[in-house]
């Protein structure tokens, strides 16, 4: 296991109006949204780096991909037909155009869902995978990265309505030995909103090329919290935010250490089933997604930088990602979570209120326990991004649910430094 740092779904502007800081140095997570309206367009990474492209790793590419399943840039000789349902109330005109012309070399598929009470719009275009050119499946299944963090709140938020966790309680009291003493008491409620002070763990490398030769393994989460507490601490706990998937990792372990059970079996227990997710599941470390589902690409240059190619990543383990971004759900599940969750047929009021609570006294903070608070033309709105290779997914809406918005896009750079320009074009149309 390479020293790289394992974050969270990191902040940029990958996923809507922009699955945190080091988006760039943590490929394995997810981007999120910047806190205000000017941001819409430009990434909130005001620490990324370019990723690291080795020598080491050129080689690596040229070998293992090989055999891999590829397709140059001319496959997108034609384009697929939007499919789309509107009511009165989003602009139908706008979204339909923020999604025609797919696959291009920004995005093979779009699936959109608008909702909420000012009226719906459905649409997909694009293909379900580059061989075949075969419609997008609107249905589909597709890797939700850091949407994974709404379940996981919702399940600790849970079980402490039942009183079974005090989101005031440091983890320490409930998982002995999983921090040195050179850690400070940690609250729940910090791990929840990213104010903990714990850093990230490691993974496979930086690039894309050496997670890609290391995509069927395993690293598992304990691995990655054994590294990320060897660290030690990065700050007092309270004092800033740092948006992370350690510490969702760890409320997966308390979930799993409360209740007997595994996290996978507690968090459909308690938040997939209630909000009737039935297309939702967590892969653990199976790379493969089940169901119908399109697949996802990842733009790569060749050696020699001359051609770009794009490589089928549909199959990964997300084994590391675990609590904090392996979920596999479809855009219909994620609008019903988002509703259930938002009207309180999930989380009982009291607890649903950390959903809403971004941490006070800590200058630039965003995140609450499992959104994040985004302001974009004098409507606020609560929401999570995510984002795995070849695939880049926003769930978020008002919390009057007057507006919902949620969608997959086969992003070819779903990892980039960039905002994907479909994602861009559905967050403006979808917000306006």
């Amino acid at each position: 296991m390479r020293n790289r740092r394992l974050a969270g779904d990191a902040p940029g502007p990958h996923a809507l109006p922009a699955d945190d800081p080091d988006a760039a140095t943590r490929p394995e997570d997810d981007h999120e949204l910047p806190q205000s309206g000017p941001d819409l367009l430009r990434s909130t990474d005001a620490r990324q780096s370019p990723h690291h492209r080795l020598a080491a790793a050129s080689l690596v590419l040229t070998l293992s991909l090989a055999a891999a399943p590829a397709f140059a840039t001319p496959a997108f000789t034609t384009t697929a037909p939007v499919s789309a349902h509107a009511t009165a109330g989003p602009d139908a005109e706008a979204l339909r155009a923020a999604i025609a012309g797919l696959p291009d070399a920004d995005a093979t598929a779009a699936l959109v869902r608008v909702g909420g009470t000012d009226g719906s719009w459905r649409g997909s275009a694009g293909v379900h995978d580059l061989a075949s050119s075969r419609a997008a499946d609107p249905d589909a299944r597709f890797r939700a990265g850091s949407t994974t963090k709404v379940v996981t709140a919702a399940a600790v938020l849970k079980l402490a309505a039942q009183g079974r966790i005090d989101l005031d309680t440091p983890i320490q009291h409930y998982l002995p030995g999983l921090l040195t003493r050179d850690f400070e008491p940690i609250s729940v409620r910090q791990l929840m909103n990213h104010t903990s002070g714990i850093r990230a763990g490691d993974g496979w490398g930086d690039s894309f090329e050496e997670q890609y030769a290391h995509r069927f393994d395993t690293i598992t989460p304990e691995q990655v919290m054994r590294s990320a507490v060897a660290k030690g601490p990065e700050f007092r706990p309270g004092r800033k935010q740092d948006y992370l998937n350690i510490n969702y990792t760890i409320l997966g372990m308390l979930i799993e250490k409360v209740t007997g059970r595994s996290y996978a079996s507690e968090a459909t227990r308690l938040v997939l089933r209630p909000a009737g997710m039935r297309d939702t599941y967590f892969p653990g470390a199976d790379p493969r997604i089940h169901g119908p589902h399109n697949h996802g690409y990842q733009a790569v240059k060749r050696p020699g930088g001359t051609t770009t190619e794009f490589v089928d990543v549909t199959e990964w383990n997300q084994a590391a990602r675990w609590a904090a971004g392996d979920m596999i759900s479809t855009t219909a599940d994620l609008e019903r979570l988002l509703t259930s969750l938002f009207l309180g047929r999930i989380v009982p009021g009291p607890q649903l209120e950390e959903m809403f609570t971004v941490p006070a006294g800590i200058k630039g903070a965003t995140y609450s326990a499992g959104l994040q608070r985004f302001a974009y033309q004098g409507r606020v709105y609560w929401l999570k991004s995510g984002a795995r290779y070849g695939y880049s997914a926003v769930l978020g809406g008002t919390r009057d649910l007057s507006r919902t918005l949620v969608y997959s896009v086969g992003s070819t750079d779903a990892k980039g430094e960039d905002m994907n320009p479909v994602a861009q074009r559905i967050a403006l149309a979808a917000l306006k």
